[in-house]
């Protein structure tokens, strides 16, 4: 065991809902959709999140709010609330840490940790996660699945493996068993168009992916050929750790379908901005300059900025800045990719800290 290491992954179950239904007890059991106002079916926006008993009419995050309407109308339809979210989430966050030092946040509901040195083997592994899942629900009244394995890309999937309120814990000896009968789209980065071209060459589970000459998958995909193949066998040497320095932050979507309904791109740009905004004051940065990535569906990809006049942590700037520099691309066909970032970054002072507990 001493090479091995011993990475959870845990992810909140369908967050924004759950938290609203853990302040709300009277929405427990229903379908309740977080998003725009779905003006009875007329709404430009996209939901951001919704619970199980939602998704069983067929709704998931980034659908256009008009059309959950439509699959389910009567679903308790409820407006993004980013400052309770964001308390909650900073709740979770510090309940995590006290576990591990190797403690790495990657988004408001999801985090890694290294237990390597905390557990002696695979077991008591388990038995620590299910700890830490009663914790989280004691205290914050939502539930989490946690994956637990050798290293963060597997324990990522594992923890999306029995959703919600799971725990999957992967032993070296079984990653094989466990990664190659999976779909290959359960490797993180591979979106429904990289499936398809995947699929296309005859590779449709991970173990295909695994199995596949490696030299083939470079020439067809770039260097992300090679990561694909890495990944599908088990490999991934990527170490749990808070980064230091940060250079930028940065969040990005894959439409279900190719779209040019920039009214929809818009929506999804303002989600991310928020969402890039809500890891700005975790980590106490100003920025200055705001960057957005563009992905065609050719697989053409773009990235543009603009550079502000002052360093800033002003949310509405982000958005602004963001879809000014959407402008480019309307009229350029459809998008399959949209980012949001902001690079230039500076940390705040004590000041300024407590000025933004006030955006």
């Amino acid at each position: 065991m001493k090479n091995i290491k011993i990475i959870f992954h845990v992810d909140m179950d369908s967050f924004y809902s759950s938290v609203e239904v853990a302040v709300d007890t009277n929405l427990k059991g229903l379908p309740v959709v977080v998003g725009s106002d779905p003006m009875n079916g007329e709404g430009r926006g996209v939901v951001s999140t919704c619970s199980y008993e939602a998704r069983e009419y067929g709704i998931h995050s980034a659908m256009p709010i008009s059309k959950a309407y439509r699959l389910c109308p009567n679903a308790v339809y409820l407006r993004v609330n980013m400052p309770l979210y964001k308390k909650v989430s900073a709740n979770i966050m510090d309940i995590l840490r006290s576990y591990s030092s190797k403690f790495q946040q990657v988004s408001v509901d999801e985090a890694y940790l290294d237990v390597t040195d905390l557990v002696s083997d695979f077991d008591a592994a388990a038995d620590l996660a299910l700890k830490i899942k009663e914790e989280v629900h004691l205290k914050e009244g939502i539930t989490c699945s946690i994956g637990v394995a050798p290293n963060k890309s597997i324990a990522k999937i594992a923890s999306d493996y029995q959703k919600p309120d799971g725990l999957t814990v992967v032993r070296p000896d079984d990653v094989g068993s466990f990664l190659f009968p999976l779909d290959v789209s359960r490797i993180s980065g591979v979106g429904k168009k990289t499936s398809s071209l995947l699929n296309g060459i005859g590779i449709r589970t991970i173990g295909d992916l695994a199995g596949y000459d490696v030299q083939a998958l470079r020439e067809r995909f770039g260097k992300f050929g090679l990561v694909m193949h890495q990944l599908a066998n088990g490999l991934d040497d990527r170490s749990v750790m808070e980064r230091g320095d940060v250079k930028s932050i940065s969040k990005e979507d894959t439409f279900d379908r190719d779209t040019s309904d920039m009214d929809l791109v818009e929506n999804v740009i303002d989600t991310l901005s928020e969402n890039v905004h809500t890891s700005l004051l975790k980590k106490k940065y100003l920025f200055k300059t705001v960057t957005i990535k563009v992905r065609l569906e050719d697989f053409t990809t773009y990235t543009r900025a603009k550079t502000l006049g002052a360093y800033s942590n002003d949310l509405s700037a982000i958005k602004r800045t963001s879809k000014v520099l959407l402008q480019e691309f309307r009229g350029r066909g459809k998008l399959r990719l949209v980012g949001v970032g902001v690079t230039k970054l500076d940390k705040m002072d004590e000041k300024q800290t407590r000025l933004t507990d006030f955006v």
